[in-house]
């Protein structure tokens, strides 16, 4: 791990980081606080946050079977590793919707961050603008999107090493510092839709991620049992309401009333929009745009996957909403191939369910992924230690766990080197029990 004469690379050496760390312990005395392994960082995490906080951030649709199938389909997957290759300098750059940014990871959009931390969304906004990686707020934040814009820009424009690979030079309708999307969820209102796009727009948020499997939500027995649906509390949760001006004007009296007027109208309703809605929402997101990429969240199958890019979409996202919505169901990972073999010369493909490392990451990648997002992860690490030091600590972690990945099994390049052929399936055997 000597930090000296190294090649520069298309990024920064994130495999430093590891050095970092055990160096602070060694001179310092001053130790992480709580694990990064994924299993003891959300153990550690449980004993910081409320029953609330922990069971919404870690619950599973009924017994958590999917949850499972997303894990267990990584473990069958295995790194077939290269010899005496050149890995001296590794390049995990990669292009997404126009931007370049330092490494194939995104922030994964997750609702209400203020039962993790008084700050919310601004903790893992300003921690993806340290890093330049791209940031994806969620129609169910707990801050408004304009604040988050604010704290997204105030760390992006504090360049380092990391960040500064970010380039991007398309249109943007706030002018942002750093690669920003939003995810949406349409209610059955146009008007409220159209008032939280063209916000995000105005706001340089780019891109648009339009979720599919989140109309209802999933039957969630550890959340059942305490009742958890903070919305409901009215303590957090309709910030994003609150500041809508066209929400407010048709349903402000109402909040007042009921806290959960904004949830039940306008995010989770209940009532399952059909293809036959996508082409007006892509059609708006486009003229206000002026036609930046729509992507569609809750890809599972080849014929959706069809379907989405007949009608227009510029990307899909794999996911099957980390095992929250439908239990019983196929491991996100398990279809990612035959969709990257129907689709992946069509479209951007990104991943999201069961990542937890950066061999994961390297594995969806190879089975045809351009980018895959992170979402457990950084709530567990926020909670752990209280904000940005926590979030900021796995996320780099995460980017060292990848690069070293790189580096000792013998892949120099995320978009040359790495394909189907770097991976051995096998198909028997079980995960290990938990630690």
């Amino acid at each position: 791990m000597d930090p000296y004469n190294k090649r520069k690379g298309p990024q920064p050496h994130y495999s430093l980081y590891q050095r970092e760390v055990f160096k602070n312990g060694a001179d310092n005395g001053n130790f992480p606080g709580f694990s990064v392994h994924p299993e003891k960082l959300q153990d550690d995490a449980k004993k910081e946050l409320t029953s609330r906080g922990f069971w919404y951030a870690s619950s599973n649709a009924g017994m958590g079977w999917t949850d499972r199938a997303n894990r267990e389909a990584f473990y069958r997957w295995r790194i077939i590793p290269r010899a005496l290759r050149d890995t001296n300098t590794r390049d995990l750059t990669v292009n997404l919707f126009g931007h370049t940014i330092p490494a194939p990871i995104l922030f994964a959009p997750i609702g209400i961050n203020k039962i993790y931390h008084p700050r919310g969304e601004l903790v893992p906004a300003r921690v993806a603008g340290e890093l330049g990686l791209p940031y994806c707020l969620s129609t169910a934040a707990s801050q408004p999107l304009e604040d988050v814009a604010r704290v997204h820009d105030e760390a992006s424009s504090v360049k380092n090493e990391s960040n500064s690979v970010h380039n991007y030079d398309g249109p943007n309708g706030g002018k942002a510092k750093g690669p920003r999307f939003f995810q949406l969820y349409a209610g059955p209102d146009d008007e409220i839709t159209t008032s939280i796009m063209t916000r995000a727009w105005n706001s340089g948020f780019d891109v648009l991620m339009f979720t599919t499997d989140t109309f209802q939500l999933g039957w969630r027995p550890t959340d059942i049992d305490i009742a958890n649906y903070a919305f409901y509390y009215g303590t957090v949760g309709n910030e994003m309401g609150r500041s809508d001006p066209v929400f407010m004007k048709k349903h402000g009296e109402e909040l007042k009333k009921d806290p959960g007027r904004w949830i039940d109208s306008s995010v989770w309703h209940g009532k399952p929009l059909s293809w036959q809605k996508l082409p007006w929402l892509i059609k708006e997101w486009k003229r206000i745009s002026g036609g930046r990429p729509f992507v569609l969240k809750g890809i599972q199958n080849v014929e959706d996957a069809e379907k989405a890019i007949e009608l227009g979409c510029d990307g899909i996202v794999v996911t099957n909403h980390a095992g929250r919505q439908v239990d019983g169901a196929v491991g996100s990972l398990e279809v990612l191939p035959e969709i990257a073999k129907a689709v992946g010369h069509k479209t951007t493909i990104l991943f999201d369910s069961g990542v937890r490392t950066g061999p994961d990451i390297f594995k969806a990648m190879a089975l045809g992924a351009q980018a895959v997002m992170i979402g457990r992860m950084w709530v567990w690490g926020m909670a752990n230690a209280q904000g940005e030091a926590g979030c900021r600590h796995v996320m780099k972690s995460l980017l060292a766990d990848l690069d070293i990945t790189m580096t000792v099994s013998g892949y120099r390049s995320v978009k040359e080197d790495i394909s189907p052929s770097a991976l051995r399936y096998n198909p028997s055997g079980s995960m290990p029990p938990k630690l």
